[in-house]
């Protein structure tokens, strides 16, 4: 590869990386806001793949004969799909550049979500459905990479913006997709597709970013080592649990909740907006989070906050899902923002840009794959108890060993310390 292409392109050499002759200037303005716009957008497209189908669970339940327990598969699908094709995004990064696979994912999240409620069928819309959910996986992983690279002095901005992005995207497509569907003439179909038009939409300002590949193989872009050395290091562990089990708190809440508050007598339209409040707790406190993470030594005391919020939550969903509804979706979506805690953890475990790369695979992927079993073992305990005490026990213990892993991970150490 030739280190002299599209240089205005290039990303800032790394912090302490050496260099020879003269000093390699910094990419433009214009392509930096060129970046920003894209994060932004590709940020609002990482969730409604999962949020609109909430809603609507019941519809397509009843239309493609769905039982409770393939529900709960369909809900289990999005962590699967994180873990698979999370551990391949390194891979691609090193051989097309990380914006190449993130517009390529772009390109995925829109045909999928297109697709799927037109195929036909469980299995049709499964698969419609792990196509989209593949580029957002490779997109998840990818995001804390581009930001460590490219605005290497604005980490902890840059990650509150992309996560408060993306939690406005899951907020908007559990609020909207019940009203779009009702206003684009009713068919569950047509709610569910046009949710590709934001992703199509995505894709444009990674374009120029296509052929780039200088930044694949910078020094901060380095070969991943092998999996056996991040196995080491506990804090990686610990991350990784801890970013498995918030994603299994999110991924229930965001695929069982709105079906909860409706099984307790709330208009399927009112239950979309309860859910949307849950998410949207996330915009202002995902920009919020990271800023204060990046301040503290520890990051501790903000998962025992977090924590608190969710167990006052799931108990009140159990005491009074009505009474008290709009009260647990406001507690739940604070409890939620444990992911954009556990992104900018991943930023501050490690100390070099290869190090990022790896803990982002390994956390994520892992983490994802410890998420799987959840939302489908909600779905079983639900068919087979016929109510919702059981499914919400379960989800408030997962919060203890949720927590023991946040602290673990939030202490003050770097991985490249303990491999």
């Amino acid at each position: 590869m030739r280190h002299d292409e599209s240089p205005t392109l290039s990303p800032p050499a790394a912090p302490g990386t050496p260099t020879s002759g003269s000093p390699t200037p910094g990419p433009s303005p214009w392509v930096l806001r060129i970046l920003t716009v894209g994060l932004v957008l590709a940020a609002l497209n990482l969730r409604p793949a999962i949020t609109s189908l909430g809603p609507l669970l019941e519809e397509v339940r009843d239309s493609l004969h769905m039982s409770g327990s393939v529900a709960g598969v369909l809900t289990s699908v999005p962590p699967l799909c994180f873990a698979v094709f999370g551990f391949m995004a390194p891979r691609l990064a090193r051989r097309f550049g990380p914006s190449a696979v993130v517009c390529a994912g772009m390109v995925a999240i829109a045909a999928g979500l297109l697709l799927r409620p037109f195929v036909g069928g469980t299995a049709g819309f499964l698969a419609a459905s792990a196509l989209a959910l593949m580029g957002i996986a490779v997109s998840n992983v990818l995001m804390p990479v581009i930001v460590k690279r490219w605005f290497p002095d604005r980490v902890g901005t840059m990650t509150g913006l992309y996560s408060m992005a993306l939690a406005l995207g899951t907020a908007l497509a559990a609020a909207l997709t019940v009203p779009l569907t009702d206003a684009l003439g009713g068919s569950w179909k047509t709610g569910l597709a046009v949710w590709a038009t934001l992703a199509a939409v995505a894709i444009l300002p990674w374009l120029p970013f296509v052929k780039d590949r200088k930044n694949a193989s910078g020094p901060a872009a380095a070969a991943p080592a092998p999996v056996l050395r991040i196995t080491r290091s506990r804090t990686s562990w610990a991350l990784a649990c801890f970013f498995g089990l918030q994603a299994t708190a999110a991924y229930i809440t965001m695929g069982w909740m709105p079906q909860i508050f409706r099984d307790a007598g709330i208009p399927a339209g009112t239950a979309g907006v309860l859910l949307a409040v849950t998410m949207a707790m996330g915009v202002p406190l995902a920009f919020v989070i990271p800023r204060v993470a990046t301040r503290l030594r520890t990051q501790g005391p903000i998962v025992l906050v977090l924590s608190g919020c969710g167990l006052i939550g799931y108990g009140g969903l159990y005491l009074a899902p009505a009474g008290g509804a709009w009260l647990w979706a406001l507690l739940l979506g604070i409890a939620n923002c444990a992911f954009p805690l556990a992104l900018t953890m991943i930023g501050m475990r490690a100390g070099t840009g290869a190090g990022i790369v790896r803990l982002s695979a390994f956390a994520q992927s892992t983490g994802y794959l410890l998420s799987i079993p959840g939302p489908l073992l909600v779905g079983v305990l639900y068919q087979h108890s016929g109510g919702w005490g059981l499914p919400l026990t379960l989800m408030a213990a997962l919060l203890v060993p949720q927590t023991v892993a946040g602290v673990l991970a939030g202490r003050d150490r770097k991985i490249e310390d303990e491999c």
